[in-house]
């Protein structure tokens, strides 16, 4: 039997580790998912990011000044891009696109027949431009590209415009962080310039669990080879609320299968310990009851001898021998009927006026002593008191803390009675100098069936003592309750009602 509880035991564990071991796979998965995913919304949004700082560089270029309103010069720079598509025949055809810059130089005072110098408003400025747009014939500088790279003519205008607008509103960093700090996207921001034309923004992942980051490089100059270089950490914080649903499941399955396997477990090792208790009850009841009955065997032998019987005080010492086996197959009985009880208000009890001193004495006497020990028993109960209980029940209780205080002691111990009766309550205390109980038994040894650490393996029993101590105790309205010291002695005190 022990063998294989050990067995289901450890089985059962096996399996709460594999469990735990297959949940936390799976979560990582599915935390590996939500981090893509997590990643991908986030790369999305650095790249909405810097499509609008884009547009807002684009606007300042075509609304605001296109001429650089900052310095109030006399000659103003515009800058008018084209490009154009040729293709080549032969065995196959080849496209392609090329792209064309021009500046031109001009005045906006002349153009407007102003004097040099007169300030000149945002309206001026533009009318100026529209006249020069018209008038610029000759570029004071041409720079062409090789615009093959654009999968399209509108990528490829595009990207001549955005050489434009580098010209006229240069790629800030900081104009970026501050729309992404807007966005709340914490990042490092780093320009760079390529050796050849980038057309197409990279995005890279590193999924890592713990470090995770996505970087990214978005061109903003392609014919140029000029892009930004956008890397985001990411706080693993931040993706385990996307899953919590996912991990409310999770946990709420993981913890149900555990406290199944657990209770299945505990209800395997409560019922190894009923039977263990079934085993110390039937040993115990064997103990207790061979000596009543081997008493009676010897009694009925005696009365198949004619001397004995013809012995007066042989068989007056023979009755009474038989009258106190009986005695005690009866207590006995009484007492295992009386811990079956639910509730102790269903123990019948016969209240009648008792001397409890006498009722010390008696229990003294018929305490069996061990000969390999001395007991020396001291009744400090007034001769005169008497109260009202019932006999066999109070019996049964001295009966069992003075036997406790025989067996659980060393060579030698002192039992001590004491009782007062004060504002109709009495108050009867049995004190003994034996081992002590453990603090950390204190508190349990009333419950059914508990046997402390210190006493289970060395005297029989079941753990029923105390507890049939305490259902008579309450059943008189009573209560119980003890003090212990190790290596010095118990002192257990009951108060009852008069």
């Amino acid at each position: 039997m022990e063998k294989r509880i050990k067995s289901i035991y450890i089985i059962t564990i096996i399996a709460i580790l594999a469990f735990l071991w297959m949940q936390s796979y799976w979560l990582y998965g599915r935390y590996e998912f939500s981090l893509k995913e997590y990643e991908r919304n986030l790369a999305d949004s650095i790249t909405v990011c810097v499509d609008r700082y884009n547009t807002i560089r684009d606007t300042s270029v075509d609304t605001v000044n296109r001429t650089d309103p900052g310095r109030e010069t006399e000659s103003n720079v515009i800058i008018v891009p084209s490009f154009s598509l040729t293709q080549q025949y032969g065995d196959t055809v080849k496209t392609t696109r090329t792209a064309k810059i021009r500046t031109y130089l001009f005045s906006a005072h002349e153009l407007l027949g102003l004097k040099p110098g007169t300030p000149l408003t945002n309206e001026q400025k533009n009318q100026a431009l529209k006249l020069a747009d018209i008038q610029a014939k000759e570029a004071v500088d041409s720079v062409v590209f090789d615009a093959s790279g654009a999968k399209d003519e509108n990528e490829a205008w595009g990207a001549t415009r955005n050489i434009q607008t580098e010209r006229k509103c240069p790629f800030m960093g900081s104009g970026l962080d501050s729309i992404l700090s807007k966005a709340g996207i914490k990042a490092d921001i780093s320009l760079i310039k390529a050796d050849s034309m980038i057309w197409t923004s990279k995005v890279n992942y590193r999924l890592s669990a713990f470090k995770p980051e996505v970087s990214l490089t978005i061109p903003y100059s392609q014919l140029e080879g000029k892009a930004v270089n956008i890397v985001s950490a990411i706080n693993p914080l931040d993706v385990i609320p996307e899953m919590w649903q996912t991990l409310l499941f999770s946990l709420a399955i993981s913890m149900l299968l555990i406290v199944c396997l657990v209770l299945q477990i505990s209800t395997v090792l409560k019922l190894s310990r009923l039977d263990r208790m079934r085993n110390s009850f039937i040993t115990t009841m064997i103990h207790e009851l061979k000596r009543p009955v081997t008493t009676l065997k010897m009694c009925v032998s005696g009365l198949e001898n004619e001397k004995i019987m013809a012995d007066r005080d042989a068989r007056k010492e023979m009755l009474t021998e038989t009258r106190n086996a009986l005695d005690i197959l009866s207590a006995y009985f009484s007492k295992l009927r009386d811990i079956t009880f639910n509730n102790v208000s269903q123990i019948p009890l016969n209240l009648q006026p008792l001397n409890i001193h006498h009722l010390f004495e008696a229990v003294t006497k018929a305490t069996v002593i061990p000969s390999d020990k001395t007991v020396s028993f001291k009744n400090d109960i007034d001769e005169s008191l008497e109260i009202s209980a019932d006999r066999s029940h109070l019996y049964n209780i001295l009966n069992n803390l003075v036997e406790n205080a025989v067996k659980y002691s060393g060579k030698e111990v002192e039992i001590t009675a004491s009782a007062t009766v004060s504002d109709g309550s009495l108050e009867l205390q049995i004190c003994d100098t034996g081992n002590g109980i453990p603090t950390r038994d204190l508190r349990h040894i009333f419950k059914r069936f508990y046997r402390g650490k210190a006493s289970a393996g060395e005297q029989p029993g079941m753990g029923l003592g105390l507890t049939y101590v305490r259902l008579l105790t309450e059943a008189h309205g009573g209560r119980i309750s003890v003090r212990s010291e190790e290596d010095k002695g118990t002192c257990f005190t009951i108060n009852m009602p008069q």
